[in-house]
């Protein structure tokens, strides 16, 4: 998923670049959503991890 929003922010960028406003802002929002979403699984994983190890 990080590859994703590292993608869409590239493409963002490479689109301001050229003068496309809209598709460099759309672009860069989904990279932003994507970004808050690999942020929240990873929390949940890491806490999961640490839950489960604890139970030994």
């Amino acid at each position: 998923m990080l590859r994703w929003t590292i993608i869409f922010f590239v493409v963002a960028l490479i689109a301001a670049v050229f003068g496309f406003g809209g598709i460099a802002a759309g672009a860069a929002s989904i990279a932003k959503i994507l970004f808050f979403i690999f942020l929240v699984v990873f929390v949940i994983s890491l806490l999961m991890g640490l839950a489960k190890g604890k139970r030994l």
